[in-house]
């Protein structure tokens, strides 16, 4: 077994999925992810064979029929599967968002209803948050939702769903008629339920189609245009009470996603370092392998440190997850240093390869064009730091004299 990125303290559960789903990705990702993400295709047999293992009910509880384990095993088997193809990675996280809010914050009924078909996945889920005009500036949001007749009639339009086709319910945040005090006490997140596909998938609300992407291809990402969308009042996320709530409970949602995308950074650091320390003991020049000279042997020394530092800030912030503390700067450290060391790891190992990096065949070709979407999906590495730094002036604040 490599070395890094090792974890400590696990079950003998948790290694033996993290062990299965290792298996799956060197076997059905890896020898078809490069041909299926230079098609853009959805990869279905891949999808098919995660249904068949239960990863997309890992977290949901066994009540609705899910495996109900923890944040840090999801966490795990996120960075395996990233190691193999990013983009499969995201066809899982969106799904696992919106179901932890649900199981967070939802009804019984939305639970009942929802979750059991989740954990199958005969539904998916999305995460609707930003739109064309915001996207960390989430009190900027304009899609709107206004009471009518013991309903709610949403109209306005949203970017960045992914998984937005496939999708049979999206959580979206929008702005709601209460009070106006405080843009961040007049948010609500609605369980949009619809049909998979592209075009009119409810009345009033469209898939218009795929946004083509420089990377993080095979896995759709669209937008969603809401034009009288009539719902029922049971579809707020929590039921009555849940009015108002929305901001908060999609960033409770977002901690977990930081924790997933700092997974997926670490598994694509991962794979772009085995595709280094491979090569390099391959490639020859002035007679013996790249490897054996020190410019080189230097930058893989960088690269294995870079990934065990990011993985284990990585562990760290999911533990504290599931602990059930506070860990918003725990998982923006994690989110921050993995997504930059990720860029870093694949960059280096792109420079390794020399020319050949260039090429289509070679693998590090797409982490190279995957990467730098790690920058900024679930926050910037500006935000990051603007929510770290705000953590710790609450931790070490010095009172007013």
């Amino acid at each position: 077994m490599a070395r890094l990125a090792q974890t400590a303290g696990l079950s003998e559960f948790q290694t033996e999925i993290l062990s299965v789903v290792r298996t799956f990705v060197d076997k059905e990702i890896i020898p078809n992810a490069t041909a299926l993400e230079h098609a853009d295709e959805f990869p279905d047999a891949i999808v098919a064979g995660m249904k068949d293992m239960g990863l997309f009910g890992l977290t949901i509880s066994e009540q609705y029929g899910g495996l109900g384990e923890s944040l840090l095993t999801y966490a795990l088997v996120v960075e395996q599967i990233a190691r193999g193809w990013m983009s499969i990675s995201g066809i899982i996280n969106t799904h696992f968002i919106v179901a932890y809010m649900i199981a967070q914050h939802g009804t019984e009924e939305q639970k009942q209803r929802l979750l059991p078909k989740m954990a199958t996945g005969e539904i998916r889920g999305a995460f609707s948050m930003s739109e064309p005009e915001c996207g960390s500036d989430v009190a900027a949001i304009k899609t709107r939702a206004r009471a009518a007749d013991g309903e709610f009639v949403l109209d306005g339009q949203k970017m960045w769903l992914t998984n937005g086709a496939r999708a049979g319910v999206v959580a979206t945040l929008v702005k709601d008629e209460l009070d106006g005090s405080s843009a961040y006490k007049n948010m609500t997140t609605f369980l949009i339920e619809k049909q998979p596909g592209f075009g009119e998938t409810r009345p009033g609300l469209t898939i218009p189609g795929q946004i083509d992407k420089m990377g993080y291809k095979g896995v759709e990402t669209t937008e969603m245009v809401l034009d009288g969308v009539r719902l029922p009042a049971d579809a707020v996320l929590g039921g009555p009470t849940g009015r108002g709530r929305g901001f908060y409970q999609m960033m409770d949602g977002i901690e977990v996603g930081r924790v997933n995308v700092a997974a997926r950074a670490c598994g694509m650091s991962i794979r772009a370092f085995e595709l280094a320390v491979a090569y390099a003991q391959q490639r020859r020049t002035f007679g013996k392998p790249i490897a054996e000279h020190q410019a080189i042997a230097f930058k893989l020394a960088e690269m294995a440190t870079k990934v065990e530092a990011a993985h284990l800030l990585m562990v760290n912030a999911a533990r504290l997850k599931d602990s059930g503390e506070r860990n918003d700067v725990e998982a923006g450290m994690a989110k921050l240093l993995a997504s930059e060391y990720c860029a870093e790891v694949t960059q280096e190992s792109f420079r390794i390869h020399g020319g050949y990096g260039y090429s289509k065949e070679y693998e590090i070709e797409r982490l190279m064009r995957e990467a730098p979407f790690l920058l900024i999906g679930e926050g910037t590495s500006e935000i990051q730091k603007t929510i770290i730094s705000r953590g710790l002036l609450r931790e070490y604040g010095i009172a007013p004299s």
